[in-house]
């Protein structure tokens, strides 16, 4: 079924391209009547009609039954059937990988979080994670010919259009998409940037209850932005919109790992908290993290977030000045895009109001009034999870819109 439907797709054909179409209303809005799809897309009620018989024949859309009115018939309900398809998601994190299935609805099947893996520009570091999606895709208990797809999450610059990324696996000619298709046995294969996946995942599943235009703050070991204006991710000419973290912020003469100096990241992401933190514990200053270990060589940055929830007071300190500083070059975000909305995500949000409150106060004190009063700060409600919901989300979406 879900080879019939790829070969279709593929073809580009005018039926092709309706059914696509079909396929991404019912993504958005769950199920409908003919009469509302009809309207919503221009054509008459017995094209759709058509269409819809076909492809339930087929088996992407189901009946789900008649619409409870207030009198008159009862029209029927149709929405996209579960099982006729499968999408993987693979999020690719500085030191683990998540992994996730979803159906052809959307629902979550399996996610399998925090398998470790060393991210690092190398074949080989390619080879372990080609390695990781083959085990995860083996283990599974769906029929292998209804993948559909296979998105994977990557951070820095990555071209989701023409499969190359060039932040990391960034060492053939060939497109990274056509080599991780060769490497897990053929199936289909997309990339995409990681914000923009947290992004997607929150707009499809999470935080966002409506609003069209959304800025997501992603900042972890690194810094990042994901944009969505009039309701459609905004990927830039290339695919490189967001980077967010490497505009420059200070005159500090660090080099970041991009090769500028004085990024914003240099001093406002998960990698300037655990290196400011190391100068701190090395100049004597007093943490749970340097009593309670010998070595600060492994050292990870979920450390210091569970040093912060358990009240350490240095570690504290030093995410609420990430927030002073993260707030301020976010109220210029705002003064620029006006958003509706601003979700402030990725491993460092795991710290709650200690991030979050100074974020906030210091957003009022740097935007424009009017501006301030249109735009609501919240947390991410998927929180880790983010980021591989939506890696899903994208693998589905990326064949149909």
């Amino acid at each position: 079924m879900g080879e019939n439907l790829l070969k279709e797709i593929e073809k580009g054909s005018k039926m092709a391209v309706m059914k696509k179409k079909i396929i991404t209303h019912y993504i958005y809005n769950g199920s409908s009547t003919i009469t509302d799809l009809a309207r919503e897309m221009d054509l008459s009620v017995p094209t759709v009609t058509k269409f819809i018989d076909e492809m339930c024949e087929e088996g992407y859309i189901n009946d789900c039954g008649k619409l409870e009115t207030s009198g008159g018939r009862h029209p029927s309900l149709y929405g996209l059937n579960a099982d006729s398809g499968y999408f993987v998601g693979v999020e690719v994190r500085q030191f683990s990988v998540n992994l996730g299935l979803i159906n052809f609805k959307g629902d979550i099947v399996q996610l399998k979080m925090n398998v470790p893996f060393k991210a690092k520009n190398t074949p080989e570091s390619l080879d372990e994670l080609c390695k990781l999606i083959k085990n995860f895709l083996q283990k599974l208990s769906v029929e292998k010919d209804k993948i559909l797809n296979i998105n994977v999450n990557l951070s820095g610059r990555v071209n989701p259009d023409l499969g190359y990324s060039y932040s990391i696996f960034n060492f053939d000619e060939r497109p990274l998409t056509d080599m991780i298709s060769e490497k897990v046995g053929g199936y289909r294969v997309s990339i995409d940037n990681d914000t923009r996946a947290m992004i997607y995942g929150e707009y499809m599943q999470g935080v966002v209850k409506g609003e069209k235009n959304i800025i997501f703050i992603n900042i972890s070991w690194g810094l990042g932005m994901g944009i969505i204006i009039d309701g459609k991710i905004y990927k830039g000419k290339s695919g490189f919109s967001g980077e967010f973290g490497h505009n420059f912020g200070y005159e500090n003469q660090i080099i970041c790992h991009c090769g500028k100096k004085g990024c914003i990241e240099t001093e406002v992401s998960g990698a300037a908290l655990h290196r400011i933190l190391l100068e701190h514990i090395n100049n004597g200053e007093n943490s749970i993290i340097s009593n309670a270990r010998k070595s600060l060589d492994d050292l990870t940055l979920d450390d210091i977030i569970e040093a912060v929830n358990k009240e350490d007071l240095l570690c504290i300190e030093l995410v609420e000045e990430i927030g002073v500083k993260l707030g301020r070059h976010v109220a210029g975000l705002i003064n620029i895009f006006n958003p509706e909305l601003v979700i402030i995500g990725g491993s460092l949000s795991r710290t709650g109001d200690y991030l979050t409150q100074p974020i906030t106060t210091a957003i009022r004190k740097y935007t424009l009034n009017l501006m301030n009063r249109d735009s609501v700060i919240v947390e991410s409600k998927l929180k880790e999870r983010a980021g591989i919901i939506g890696a899903c989300m994208l693998s589905r979406s990326k064949l149909f819109e």
